[in-house]
């Protein structure tokens, strides 16, 4: 116990936080940080497996009511259910339903991974950014710890707190860059690139239905030019 309270500073660890999420949010801006902040949530309960699979039964059922009442009728794979559970299948399906020409959800479909690529690589720059000001917002303690340290040289008990402000905020710097920013920064990426392969193979797979089920048309109205 007496070692934790030695490496356990509250008010040292505090003002390190602090420092390296307002320097974060210089660098990426607010609408970063509050992505940062909201990832934390997902990073822990998503789960893109579950959702792949999920993805995979409904498109299922999609395939299976195209050919049976055509595209129109495929959101009524829509229950609340899974509009709660998976927001962007939901989503993609009643676009799908709903589009009068296979390329309006073909760029419907683009623009959307687009952006939620964007987003996601905007929360992974942030938490890079938390891990590479920690190391130097540590070293910027160190440097005050030693020049206190030094500017008490004349009396030796003053210089034991500089030189412990010295070592625990890089310690900390430390920490805080490679055993929690980084850790949750390739964390996210890695959910972030299974959720995006999903959801991408989903549209795709969109994309072939549709394109199918209006092929008879197509070839039905080249056959009235003709």
């Amino acid at each position: 116990m007496s070692f934790l309270a030695h490496i356990l500073d509250p008010l040292t660890l505090t003002l390190m936080i602090a420092g390296v999420l307002a320097l974060a949010l210089l660098q990426n801006g607010a609408m970063a940080f509050g992505q940062g902040m909201r990832a934390l949530g997902p990073l822990f309960s998503s789960k893109p497996e579950r959702d792949r699979d999920a993805a995979r039964a409904a498109m299922m059922q999609v395939d299976h009511l195209a050919q049976l009442r055509g595209l129109a009728c495929t959101d009524r794979v829509c229950t609340d259910r899974v509009l709660a559970s998976h927001p962007f299948l939901g989503e993609a399906v009643r676009k799908l339903s709903h589009c009068e020409r296979m390329d309006q959800f073909e760029l419907w479909a683009e623009q959307q991974l687009a952006d939620r690529g964007e987003r996601h690589r905007a929360v992974h720059g942030f938490w890079y950014s938390v891990a590479d000001a920690a190391p130097a917002i540590g070293m910027a303690g160190t440097i005050i710890g030693l020049i206190g340290m030094f500017g008490a040289m004349d009396d030796p008990a003053k210089i034991g707190p500089s030189m412990a402000l010295a070592l625990l905020t890089t310690l900390y710097g430390v920490v805080i860059a490679n055993l929690i920013a980084a850790p949750i920064a390739g964390r996210l990426v890695d959910l972030s690139t299974r959720e995006l392969a999903w959801q991408k193979a989903l549209c795709d797979r969109m994309l072939a239905v549709a394109r199918r089920e209006n092929a008879p048309v197509r070839r039905a109205a080249i056959r009235e030019v003709a």
